[in-house]
């Protein structure tokens, strides 16, 4: 992986973290704070408890670069099939960038929210009851699994680096990137929405998709360019 890329990773999942990610799963992780952690809890407990959930979903985030990496690297010795999905993931980022700023609904079609399926709820129901540190690790595994479209185009990048090391690499540092944002949350909810400071991260986060949207994008036309010559 090119430092380039990392670097954009980060920033990306941080911003993207503060804007996207907060309104995503926000009001999950209110939810079990609210329920699962009381005032018996001491500060290291709180923090600890915090950490493992977002553990959980970065264990989660993880394993599913592994597989799209795996995936990715079936089509590896096509160059071809190699041009084709980097550009798929350059007109991913773009369309998710316009998204996050509300020109277009894409990220919006394709969060199918089925936490109100039965097998979620029952799991779900069962793990907020529960104040033991593996039911915050394991919360936060199932948090992991919503449908969300900011995901989607990492697992995608993932994909495209056509190796399960890799893959894992880029999702474990997506998910690092997104634990800041969410583990505040619980303190600085009313900075977020009585504020601008959510708006500024959208929009900081939708530039910088859409300039890694487009350079993916020209370098997938640059490689199929090479390869039609």
């Amino acid at each position: 992986m090119e430092a380039v890329n990392i670097i954009s990773i980060i920033t990306i999942a941080f911003l993207g973290s503060f804007g996207h990610c907060i309104g995503m799963c926000g009001g999950i992780v209110i939810a079990y704070s609210s329920s699962k952690i009381d005032d018996s809890f001491n500060r290291q407990k709180k923090a600890i408890s915090h950490i493992l959930y977002s553990f959980g979903r970065v264990t989660t985030y993880v394993l599913m670069g592994v597989l799209f990496g795996y995936f990715g690297s079936l089509f590896s010795f096509d160059g071809q099939a190699n041009t084709i999905l980097r550009m798929i993931t350059g007109l991913v980022m773009v369309l998710a960038g316009l998204s996050l700023v509300g020109q277009i609904k894409f990220l919006t079609l394709i969060e199918h929210n089925f936490a109100s399926s039965s097998w979620y709820k029952k799991i779900f129901q069962t793990l907020i009851k529960s104040k033991s540190y593996k039911s915050f690790y394991s919360l936060g595994l199932l948090n992991g699994l919503l449908p969300c479209g900011f995901v989607y185009f990492f697992a995608i990048t993932a994909a495209n680096t056509a190796s399960p090391i890799f893959g894992g690499l880029v999702m474990l540092i997506f998910g690092l990137s997104t634990i800041p944002a969410l583990f505040s949350l619980g303190y600085f909810v009313s900075l977020f929405n009585k504020t601008g400071v959510r708006d500024i991260f959208i929009k900081l986060a939708a530039i910088a998709v859409i300039v890694y949207g487009v350079v993916e994008l020209y370098k997938g036309y640059m490689l199929y360019m090479n390869n039609a010559v």
